[in-house]
């Protein structure tokens, strides 16, 4: 699983600066560090049905951080939500796949970019599953810029308030966002005291460790009656080496020379990573 898993986080992460660089548009920085996240959820969590996207006992998931968008359409796309060849029209007119999620793509649960919003819908739905006797799980990935959004910490008051321990919230925390490091734009930390006082309990993990993920991720809810925050540590731009921790790459499409050197790199990692596969 883990060998297998690390080579489709390679081969999103290619899928995604693909489309970024043909439509000339595009998050890439946000987009790499939350890949490996992603996949851990979308094949080694969730309970998901491509051919059912609405299916009543799936688990929920919600991009907060819907500017990060090219990660998502690359993983639904690749699981049969609709065909692949429709990542081409990304960012073209009349193209449902837009530059922030909407219910038109299917796999999608809500429309998703203001940021400060996605926590909030997943109360609700956590809620709603609490009410319904459900047995689902929701999953919400925010950014750690994000959090500088009022709304975030009243949900997550309501959350802890309804003993909503079948919702997960996951922050990306690559330290990174459009203006500059976060601690620098506004100071977050103590994180995990932070989301402690509000009810929450707190768990810390590699957001590049997909084996870790996807334990930490099965295991939960560890606190029976409490909602659980997820401090994912990532790297902006992670897996390529001139866009990793680049404050710059927040918004950047690369140029020919530039998409050129990261496919080249992300098919050097494809080599290495079979090649040890090979030898064990």
């Amino acid at each position: 699983m883990s060998a297998e898993l690390k080579l489709k986080a390679i081969e999103i992460r290619k899928k995604l600066l693909s489309m970024i660089y043909k439509a000339k548009s595009g998050h890439t920085g946000g987009s790499l560090s939350c890949v490996d996240i992603l996949v851990s959820l979308h094949y080694g969590v969730m309970r998901l049905n491509p051919k059912d996207p609405k299916w009543a006992d799936r688990d929920r998931f919600i991009l907060s951080k819907g500017h990060s968008v090219e990660a998502y359409y690359a993983v639904l796309a690749d699981l049969g939500f609709f065909s692949e060849t429709e990542l081409e029209t990304y960012c073209r007119f009349g193209s449902r796949l837009t530059g922030h999620p909407t219910t038109k793509v299917p796999g999608v649960e809500v429309n998703t970019g203001a940021l400060g919003h996605g926590l909030a819908v997943g109360v609700g739905m956590a809620l709603a599953g609490k009410i319904d006797k459900k047995d689902y799980k929701v999953f919400v990935l925010m950014g750690d810029g994000e959090l500088g959004e009022g709304s975030v910490w009243e949900a997550a008051q309501v959350a802890s308030h309804h003993k909503l321990d079948n919702l997960v919230a996951i922050v990306d925390r690559n330290r990174l966002q459009i203006s500059g490091p976060t601690e620098e734009v506004l100071r977050l930390e103590d994180l995990q005291a932070k989301w402690t006082a509000f009810g929450w309990k707190v768990l810390r993990a590699d957001g590049h460790d997909i084996d870790q993920l996807i334990s930490l991720f099965k295991a939960l809810p560890t606190v029976p009656q409490t909602p659980h925050l997820v401090i994912a540590q990532t790297i902006k731009g992670k897996g390529i080496s001139f866009i990793e921790n680049r404050k710059e790459w927040h918004h950047h499409v690369p140029n020919d020379d530039e998409y050129k050197r990261a496919m080249e790199e992300l098919d050097e990692q494809i080599r290495e990573l079979e090649k040890s596969c090979t030898h064990k």
